[in-house]
């Protein structure tokens, strides 16, 4: 029981609720050819939800980060838990491309915004000390990247076995059995204490009892805040992009199923090993450089993937180094805003810089 209140425990459990429900978020485009063939729709009824769910996931984030830092942050997962099931279901049974867009795109958009990064890393800049936050985003994010690589072979065999709406019922009775990983993330102690003046509030703790309103009028107001959005909404452009796209674009090139299987798990793979190494390099190298690298890393595979000739290998090598750089981003951005502003409103203020991103992914 006492192992349940741990660091360790708030950061496995956190990292498992982002694997299941960055992971479901990984695998969509598995769902497109399928769902789509099964109902008449084109596949832009499927994109399109696909970026309303990043648009609303974007919207919603900081309000869910308000909700995170005014009531802790563990009553946003477990209701972001029991809604994403509630969405999954829905989806499963959506006779038009409006019920689609209603379900996989705004209810889905909205538990997104209750289990991923804003809410779970918020919730551990808060727990863990301030020595140790690097590592706790870090390995946070390498268990959640084991989730995303599970899920797509997990996917891909309920699609198989039991078809694409028993597979979306499936991941739903597993998101709603994850639901109580949450009573883990209980950061409110540590919300009463950032509140005090002088407690780890940021620079307004002393001087404004750390408002949320005077927190967000200073980080609107600082440049380096918009910096963060410009190179989140370029980083959300592309993520979106190659989940929803790039099975159907394998498909499209003659490739089978399999190898667009294949490219998204070696992307999830790699992640892990990406997304820990930068929330370990974030305690040795300004976080400003590194994401600078990042951007640059993926805009050359980028470059190098659309002008190379087309084959397995540069499929893999692609989806390999994008899996490197893949959500390395984000606690390094995160780890930005706490530094800059401190962890008293970080839910909130990550929220306003991850609408950028989910901008980008929209688009």
């Amino acid at each position: 029981m006492k192992f349940l209140k741990s660091p360790l425990a708030a950061v496995l459990c956190g990292g498992i609720i982002m694997g299941l429900a960055l992971g479901m978020r990984h695998v969509q485009g598995l769902f497109m050819l399928p769902m789509t063939s099964a109902r008449g729709w084109g596949r832009e009824d499927f994109a399109l939800a696909i970026a309303l769910q990043n648009l609303v996931w974007g919207l919603m984030q900081p309000i869910t980060g308000m909700l995170a830092d005014r009531f802790g942050s563990r009553c946003v997962l477990l209701g972001g838990c029991v809604l994403y099931a509630i969405g999954l279901y829905l989806m499963a049974h959506a006779g038009s491309s409006t019920e689609l867009a209603l379900s996989g795109g705004l209810l889905i958009g909205m538990a997104l915004a209750g289990t991923s990064f804003g809410t779970v890393y918020g919730a551990l800049n808060r727990i863990v000390s301030p020595s140790r936050r690097s590592w706790a985003l870090g390995l946070a994010g390498a268990v959640g990247g084991v989730g995303q690589f599970a899920m797509v072979p997990a996917a891909q065999g309920l699609i198989a076995s039991v078809g694409w709406m028993g597979a979306l019922i499936a991941v739903a009775f597993v998101l709603a059995l994850a639901a109580p990983l949450a009573f883990s993330l209980d950061d409110s102690a540590a919300i009463d204490a950032a509140a005090r003046p002088g407690g780890d509030g940021g620079r307004l703790a002393a001087g404004d009892a750390g408002s949320m309103g005077a927190a967000i009028r200073e980080a609107l107001g600082h440049r380096g805040f918009w910096l963060l959005n410009a190179g989140f909404f370029a980083c959300g452009f592309q993520l979106a992009f190659i989940a929803g796209h790039f099975p159907a674009y394998l498909r499209d090139k003659g490739y089978s199923a399999n190898v667009g299987v294949a490219a998204l798990a070696l992307v999830a793979l790699a992640n892990v090993a990406g997304t820990y190494l930068c929330g370990q390099l974030g305690s040795l190298y300004r976080r400003k450089h590194l994401l600078a690298y990042l951007y640059l890393i993926r805009a050359a595979a980028m470059l190098a993937f659309i002008t190379a000739p087309l084959s397995e290998a540069s499929i893999y090598v692609f989806s390999f180094v994008m899996g490197l750089t893949w959500l390395g981003t984000v606690p390094l951005t995160n780890g930005l805003v706490s530094q800059v502003f401190g962890v008293r409103y970080i839910s909130t203020l990550f929220g306003f810089v991850f609408v950028g991103h989910q901008l980008g992914g929209f688009l």
